[in-house]
């Protein structure tokens, strides 16, 4: 098997630097644009991102092609969804459902390529905490990040035994300092995501007393629909370089773990902890991805989050984008 994902990730690797000027080519048979520059985000809950990132393959893949890249730090969906609607970045990495809830609301964005499957958030309390179950957290203070996946985990997490934020006081933070204020005892409860989810869990002993894998909304690389109107090849060319990264790091764990544990400054055990809780063995969003963030898209709009009369399958159906991806993953 591992013969087997070193073939495909040195195939893909040389078909991505060797194809780069027949795709250059192709771009200027169909009188496509080029851009000036591309701007990417990297995120610590995206370890593809940071692979990209740390081997220079990115700046390697447009380089014939006179195309500068940027990278921006992104520290939540909410981020990259704010960059991505002021026209900051190109390409933003965030959850599926926190994507839902700005397409709701007019971002002009396509969900073209899944980094990864995570289980990055559940619900945490600290080491000594009485609370043990979903039940337990009426009336507490709950830090979380409004408009990423662990809010909306949050909320579905509610919803299972009757409760909605109004039964609970939401302590709003970036996800950083939610883990700081658990740890701190500031709030009784986190809605966690990685890596500082593992941090506080191998660090403070920290209890993930709620976990659902079926609530985590898949990581979602999303593109602003004007530039992939305008350069599609160049979407195309981005995905060729995720898909590079993705493939090596399902060869590379250990590797990938590293690079992760130096970008977000985290400890070996901790990184090695946040890859345990990522699948990257899917690439193109579909049907799957489809009926999942539909699901959250239905306790959003019961938690007022999403506005009534939104038709969430239109808006899940425009969010969604495969057509891209599926040119460029292999079968």
């Amino acid at each position: 098997m591992k013969k087997f994902w070193l073939g495909l990730a040195l195939t893909a690797s040389v078909g991505l630097f060797a194809g780069c000027s027949q795709t250059d080519t192709e771009s200027v048979a169909k009188g496509e644009a080029k851009p000036e520059k591309i701007r990417l985000d990297y995120a610590y809950y995206s370890p593809l991102s940071l692979v990209i990132k740390e081997k220079g393959w990115a700046e390697e893949a447009f380089a014939e092609d006179g195309v500068k890249v940027e990278f921006v730090l992104s520290q939540g969906s909410n981020k990259a969804l704010e960059f991505l609607n002021s026209n900051s970045v190109d390409f933003g990495s965030t959850a599926g459902a926190a994507a839902l809830i700005a397409k709701s609301n007019g971002a002009p964005i396509e969900g073209v390529y899944l980094y990864s499957k995570p289980e990055w958030t559940a619900l945490v309390v600290g080491e000594d905490s009485p609370v043990q179950k979903v039940e337990d957290l009426k009336g507490k203070k709950v830090a979380a990040t409004v408009g990423t996946d662990p809010y909306i985990f949050l909320l579905r997490a509610l919803d299972t035994v009757g409760l909605t934020a109004k039964d609970i006081e939401v302590v709003p933070l970036q996800h950083g300092d939610g883990a700081s204020a658990l740890v701190g005892k500031h709030v009784d409860a986190w809605a966690g995501l990685d890596p500082h989810m593992a941090r506080v869990e191998l660090e403070n002993k920290a209890k993930l007393f709620y976990r659902n894998p079926d609530f985590n909304t898949y990581g979602f690389l999303n593109v602003r629909k004007d530039f992939a109107e305008k350069y599609p090849t160049y979407v195309e060319k981005v995905l060729q370089v995720y898909e590079n990264a993705r493939l090596w790091a399902i060869e590379h764990p250990n590797e990938t773990a590293e690079i992760l544990a130096k970008e977000a400054k985290l400890s070996a055990e901790v990184a090695k902890k946040e890859l345990e809780r990522n699948d990257f063995t899917q690439a193109i969003p579909g049907d799957m991805q489809r009926d999942t963030i539909l699901e959250a898209g239905k306790v959003l709009q019961n938690n007022e989050i999403i506005k009534p009369n939104v038709n969430l399958e239109e808006v899940v159906d425009a969010l969604i984008e495969p057509s891209f991806a599926e040119k460029v993953v292999k079968p």
